[in-house]
């Protein structure tokens, strides 16, 4: 391409780019000059982008474990369900159910991606042991292939499997007040499909936790086929469909889409589900806006007070310059370039820094306290992904090219005479 192009315009481009390495090296030599004025920029850029890094990390850690919680143990990828279900539900379930055998399951199954399929019935009612009776929310689930049993946290007792015809497994809020353990028997009263009464007899095989107090205190699950029989119905609620990665939603929605088979039924991604997990990223996003901007406005100041201090030393050496016929965009450029420089060599240090701590700290655990709602603590860790790591780049050289502009146009301003007169 470049021997198409004129015999000057090449000689331009050439002349450009030797000036630019020949002020990059006098930019360089600048900073190595004022060592410990440059050490002191440095290292507050290296500080600002290892806090930036800790939080972001550490916010992106409770964002994707709340994620991957609600996507194992509530919702899954994707829920496949009869139109209107998430709204009306609740009032009329028995008017939402799906069928128990349908093509669309066989399109599902095949569909690149997926992980399982599942179908899952929600039910509520009455539980009852000895003298005590409490209401229960329930879930009709497939031992072998719902992702909430797969995730799920059994304190005692054992999973529900397939060959667990009558089990239950209860969350251990409802069984404490109940008043019932492991293998102990109680009885499930619910409404049927027909307006009557139905109630089955089963055992607890195990007490569950999922660290939301809400949710111990209420939930019960049993396998389809027990829910099925208690209800008197023969199909399900919701088709949970779990993918190999989470990052495959999307694509796999807009594909369900035009699939001929699902055009009856509604595709809900979990994202439209988990509006506790949307709030929270809402909530952190403006957190972690606040934390950059403080970090930024840091950086400038330092920035700016380095850069000024050096205009000011070097006021007789600017005024030589342009008195020898350097041109002032040239003294704007290298000081801009300083800048640059200082702030490539903090972002640089402050990545690999970060990046060292936020292992060493995901290794080591960050002890938690329990938060609102659960009642164990946890250990807390550091998550840097790409992004983290662009963003701590762009705001290290951002904020070092903009506190660099105001001192660099003060130095290619001055007046040449005064300039040389400067401590005289």
């Amino acid at each position: 391409m470049s021997r198409n192009l004129p015999v000057t315009t090449r000689e331009g481009v050439s002349t450009f780019f030797n000036t630019l390495l020949v002020d990059l090296r006098l930019a360089l030599r600048n900073v190595l000059r004022q060592r410990r004025r440059s050490y002191i920029a440095i290292l507050a850029i290296g500080f600002g982008v290892v806090a930036m890094m800790l939080s972001a990390g550490f916010i992106e850690w409770i964002l994707h474990e709340t994620r991957e919680d609600a996507i194992a143990n509530q919702y899954g990828h994707i829920q496949v369900v009869r139109p209107g279900f998430h709204d009306g539900g609740q009032a009329d379930p028995f008017a939402f159910l799906l069928p128990s055998a349908s093509p669309a399951l066989s399109v599902l199954a095949q569909a690149p991606g997926v992980r399982s399929i599942a179908p899952r019935l929600v039910f509520n009612g009455l539980v009852s042991h000895g003298e005590s009776t409490l209401t229960f929310i329930g879930e009709g689930v497939d031992p072998a292939n719902d992702p909430a049993l797969r995730n799920l946290h059994v304190v005692k007792g054992k999973k529900l499997s397939s060959s667990d015809e009558k089990g239950i497994l209860m969350g251990v809020g409802l069984a404490e007040n109940l008043g019932v353990k492991a293998g102990d028997t109680v009885v499930l009263l619910v409404n049927t499909s027909s307006g009557g009464i139905n109630a089955v007899e089963g055992t607890v095989v195990g007490l569950t936790f999922t660290a939301m107090k809400g949710i111990d205190d209420a939930i019960l699950r049993v396998s389809i086929d027990m829910a099925r029989d208690l209800l008197r119905v023969s199909g399900s609620h919701v088709w949970i469909t779990t993918l190999q990665r989470t990052e495959l939603t999307d694509g796999f929605v807009e594909r369900l889409k035009h699939e001929a088979s699902l055009r009856t039924f509604e595709v809900v991604p979990w994202t439209r589900l988990a509006d506790f997990y949307n709030k929270t990223v809402e909530l952190f996003s403006r957190q972690i806006g606040v934390v950059k901007l403080i970090i930024a406005l840091i950086i400038v100041l330092s920035i700016s007070n380095t850069m000024t201090m050096n205009v000011m030393e070097r006021t007789v050496e600017i005024g030589t310059a342009m008195a020898l016929g350097i041109k002032r965009k040239r003294i704007l450029a290298l000081f801009l370039l300083e800048g640059l420089l200082v702030g490539m060599l903090g972002g640089a240090i402050g990545i690999v820094v970060g990046y060292l701590l936020a292992m060493l700290a995901s290794t080591i655990g960050i002890p938690m306290p329990p938060a609102p709602g659960m009642t164990e603590g946890f250990d807390a860790a550091i998550i840097v992904t790409p992004r983290i790591i662009l963003e701590a780049a762009a705001l290290s050289v951002m904020t070092t090219l903009l506190a660099s502009i105001y001192p660099s146009w003060r130095a290619s301003r001055l007046e040449i005479v005064d300039a040389l007169r400067h401590n005289r």
